[in-house]
């Protein structure tokens, strides 16, 4: 009988002796050939970063467009929520200075 036989993957355990069904969801970010920044393309399971990376080049980058890949753990991100909006922008509402409006420009200066 299988050591595997309470797996739900059988061949599916790595070293810290959880199973594919407890591996953490990553987040997939590349960099394209012509960008100079990352992107989020997808998410995937996998038990470690550098696993996530080579997942991650397999299933996100499969005709090379990728030069660049990040893999963050969805569990680390901190967010904001949706439902925030309103407390947490409103703040900057109440400074014009951050808006072009309100500075007097001289005619001599010129479009900007």
């Amino acid at each position: 009988m299988s050591n595997h036989a309470s797996t739900p993957y059988p061949g599916t355990e790595v070293p810290d002796g959880k199973t594919k069904a407890e591996w953490p969801l990553w987040e997939i970010f590349i960099r394209g050939q012509h960008g100079m920044s990352h992107r989020h393309v997808g998410s995937l399971h996998a038990p470690d970063a550098e696993t996530a990376i080579r997942n991650a080049r397999d299933v996100y980058t499969r005709r090379n467009e990728g030069v660049s890949i990040w893999v963050v753990e969805a569990s680390r991100i901190a967010a904001s929520s949706p439902s925030d909006k309103g407390p947490l922008y409103e703040p900057s509402e109440s400074k014009v200075y951050r808006h072009p409006g309100f500075f007097d420009i001289p005619d001599d200066v010129g479009p900007m």
